[in-house]
């Protein structure tokens, strides 16, 4: 008799609980935007004396051929320079094609990147310092930005890895797509830039106004390995062999951005 009663009491008291579990936990918390530019960063792509050619990298649609081949695949393929060759290849089937049977070996390839940390360095590096001595005024002074003389501002990687320029293309791939900011290995901000956002040097300060260029940091795994073009009577497929990864950094500047750093110290810096 006790089993029984004990049975409709257990559910009761699940009923009774189960609701109060989900009424403490409420709403689910919205999270910040994980790349918010900082008000301290500003576009100078209008002001730049200098026309950066925006880095073209598209995301390569793959054949209805390359997107088998790539399918047949054990081992993820996103290499756009791979894709590109394989969307230029032409297979021509035959219905006589039994027992025909052929190995093509494609090379070495930089296959694919996975991405494990995405971050954003706003003071990636100094590019210019804008003095004013107001210490014998009676009166704050407006300090703008200007660019004192070109500066180059170039990224990288971190590490010597073979294929660069593929493992390159693939990291600027992912950053762009996880930080929707305009990146590029390589960008320039011309002599002579400048912004409207003014600042202000208390009497009897001096005043500093530091320009930096951003950078995104980004870490992840570069997966290669041999690829092999596989023909088997009317089948095709790739075989991927000897597959490795290794672990690979970059920094990447964001174009046209400048993050500012203002201070107004009673003495020289």
């Amino acid at each position: 008799m006790k089993k029984i009663i004990s049975v409709p009491m257990a559910l009761l008291l699940m009923f009774l609980i189960v609701p109060v579990a989900f009424a403490e936990k409420g709403p689910a918390k919205k999270e910040p935007a994980k790349y918010q530019i900082p008000a301290s960063v500003r576009s100078i792509s209008k002001e730049n004396t200098y026309p950066n050619s925006t880095e073209d990298l598209p995301y390569l649609q793959p054949s209805e051929l390359t997107k088998k081949l790539i399918n047949s695949s054990k081992v993820k393929i996103e290499n756009p320079d791979l894709i590109r060759m394989l969307n230029e290849t032409s297979i021509n089937s035959t219905p006589f094609a039994v027992g025909y049977r052929a190995i093509i070996y494609l090379g070495q390839w930089a296959l694919n990147y996975e991405s494990s940390e995405t971050s954003p360095n706003w003071e990636y590096q100094k590019i210019n310092t804008n003095y004013y001595d107001n210490r014998g005024g009676n009166s704050p002074y407006k300090i703008k930005y200007v660019q004192e003389s070109q500066k180059i501002v170039r990224g990288g990687l971190t590490a010597k890895i073979a294929n660069p320029e593929e493992v390159k293309k693939m990291m600027l791939l992912k950053a762009m797509k996880k930080t929707n900011l305009p990146l590029t290995f390589d960008t320039v901000i011309g002599a002579g830039t400048k912004n409207d956002h003014f600042y202000n040097i208390p009497a009897k300060r001096l005043g500093y106004l530091y320009a930096y260029a951003p950078a995104i940091s980004e870490k992840g795994k570069v997966t290669y390995g041999e690829v092999y073009l596989m023909l088997k009577g009317n089948r095709k497929f790739i075989v991927i062999k000897n597959v490795t990864s290794q672990g690979i950094g970059a920094w990447i500047p964001v174009e046209d951005y400048v993050s500012f750093g203002f201070v107004a110290p009673e003495r020289p810096r």
